[in-house]
């Protein structure tokens, strides 16, 4: 690692700790040459899946595709930086936890709607109304009320 000041590339690692949602590590690091003290964080990277397209085609896991897909879908909607950034650790942790080599663009963008769904409702359904093609409103409606249908059932055990 290079000091982002002098470029010296022999820095050390003053401290390690594993971030809040359990997704990479910040270490701190200083310069050997400057002195100064810096900041960088180790992340897993999903390497060697393939990814199944529903036309059967393969191509390779791009965590930037997942990034733009959930951008479009949170559009003007409320969230922070590092909320995004947990939801990406995420869905990419659950992907991770399949072990698998290959799986079918349905099953990521299931995983995606999963994790999708309690991160932001609106967000959920505009993803959802791409991802399963609403073809017209009372697809739409039908699940708009699997997503209050849900929430009861949350609320309901809840108080029990």
């Amino acid at each position: 690692m290079h000091c982002p000041v002098c470029s010296n590339k022999d820095t050390k690692v003053v401290d390690s700790r594993l971030m809040q949602d359990r997704v990479g590590i910040r270490r701190r690091r200083q310069c050997s040459r400057c002195q100064f003290r810096f900041s960088t964080i180790e992340q897993v990277e999903i390497l060697d899946l393939t990814v199944v397209k529903r036309d059967g085609t393969k191509q390779p896991y791009n965590r930037d595709k997942i990034i733009r897909g959930l951008r479009k879908a949170l559009e003007k909607r409320s969230y922070t930086r590092d909320n995004f950034d947990k939801l990406i650790g995420r869905i990419e942790r659950e992907i991770q936890r399949t072990r698998k080599n290959e799986l079918t663009s349905k099953q990521i963008g299931e995983i995606i709607m999963k994790k999708l769904e309690s991160f932001d409702q609106v967000g959920y359904i505009r993803y959802a109304s791409v991802y399963r093609d609403f073809r017209d409103v009372v697809t739409f409606q039908k699940e708009l009320k699997n997503i209050i249908n849900k929430k009861k059932q949350r609320t309901r055990s809840v108080k029990n």
